[in-house]
């Protein structure tokens, strides 16, 4: 990456920290906008005042100024947002009582929407930690958020093909797009990691190891389902019936394994997982943000039910275009997901600018692995005047500088 781009990237991020630490209301972001703002300003420093290591050097002050030391900050003295004990009391729930949610008896006698847990079973098993062990910086669900999103995040990069997978995973923890989330919440990052881990084996035509991946996904929320229907279009058009077949059944199998054991409470299931966040229950999400769905669904009860029915409309003609014109590439049906993702978010009743994360992250992973690709294809290409190898030769042959006669 040229050194003006690495120091765009810093730059944007400073100010966006920046703006977090003035603007917001909050107190949580307020002290990772301090700190990241101080982070992300020293690592311009460093890419424009030091030419042999300087980007090396950003990439540390960046990783740990913006996500090591406010993250271990915040989990050492709890300060969280709600997702991250509603997480932590999912898997208590778990240990105590053999499932993560909580009895419709319980929910129907509540007010408090922390008390719902929106997310799928896989989740829990963040917060085991904590209701195991006790609360404490590494109990905390966040850390393991983060060590399962760089993990896989870097094998995403690796099998995808990008160059450099590790300072990639590097500089994208450390940017806002997922420092911030994690940080102060996290419940989105593994997750899309896994995505990204999913689209890598489609990369690879490994329809196994892509189900396990986005089945994993989709054990963790809902929201990833999406991402199955993709897969599934773009291998019908290029690998087949049988393909598709194998791909579905590895995927049902991994979301049979870890949701089926709690659908035998399928109205705990459904009450927690599905009326909750479309704004079904009698309690409301307090996830808010000033994009169109959730302004149109607080206005009443007619603009949730406008909300809702846009939602389905917007579902339905994702689905259409997955029929009527599928992808063909990992890269088209990866900037499909993402789109997909966006429109949904930005129509979602209950939702929050955290969700962008997904088609961030998806975005910039595609970058890495197409670059990653196009420079390895260019650099195996041999040019004009290079002689064909032998079929005896192992290496690429390189061009050679003829004698004047």
């Amino acid at each position: 990456m040229p050194r003006r781009w690495l120091a765009g990237i810093f730059g944007v991020s400073a100010a966006f920290a920046a703006l977090v630490a003035i603007f917001s209301n909050d107190s949580v972001h307020q002290l990772w906008g301090g700190m990241a703002a101080c982070a992300y300003g020293l690592a311009l420093v460093a890419v424009l005042a030091w030419k042999a290591r300087g980007a090396d050097a950003a990439l540390a002050l960046a990783f740990c100024g913006a996500l090591l030391v406010p993250l271990s900050w915040m989990a050492a003295h709890a300060l969280e947002q709600p997702e991250v004990a509603v997480v932590a009391q999912s898997a208590s729930t778990l240990v105590h009582h053999g499932t993560p949610y909580p009895s419709p008896t319980v929910l129907a006698g509540t007010t408090n929407p922390n008390v719902y847990n929106p997310y799928l079973p896989v989740m829990a098993l963040f917060g085991l930690p904590r209701a195991l062990f006790g609360g404490g910086m590494l109990t905390d669900p966040r850390v393991w958020f983060g060590v399962v999103f760089m993990l896989v995040f870097w094998y995403a990069l690796r099998r995808g093909g990008s160059r450099d997978p590790a300072r990639w995973a590097v500089l994208v923890a450390a940017s806002p797009v997922i420092a911030f989330e994690l940080a102060v919440g996290g419940t989105d990052v593994p997750m899309v990691a896994f995505l990204c881990l999913g689209f890598a084996f489609l990369y690879q035509r490994r329809p196994v190891l892509a189900g396990l991946a986005l089945g994993v996904a989709a054990a963790m929320k809902a929201t990833a389902w999406p991402a199955l229907l993709v897969a599934i279009a773009l291998l019908a058009v290029r690998d087949g019936k049988r393909t598709v077949g194998v791909f579905t059944l590895t995927a049902l199998a991994v979301l049979a394994a870890f949701v089926g054991p709690f659908v035998v409470h399928p109205r705990a299931l459904v009450e927690n997982t599905i009326k909750f966040p479309l704004g079904l229950a009698h309690v409301t999400s307090q996830a808010s943000s000033p994009l169109p769905g959730h302004v149109i669904a607080d206005t009443g009860t007619a603009g949730h039910t406008i909300v809702v029915v846009l939602l389905a409309l917007a579902g339905l003609a994702v689905a259409v275009s997955l029929v009527v014109r599928p992808p063909r590439t990992v890269p088209r049906a990866v900037v499909l997901l993402a789109g997909a993702m966006t429109l949904m978010f930005t129509l979602a009743p209950s939702t929050r600018f955290g969700y962008l994360i997904y088609p961030a992250t998806l975005a910039i992973w595609l970058l890495a692995v197409v670059a990653g690709r196009t420079e390895r294809d260019e650099a195996v290409t041999p040019g004009p005047d290079v002689p064909p190898a032998s079929s005896r030769t192992r290496w690429r042959t390189s061009s050679v500088t003829r004698p004047a006669a």
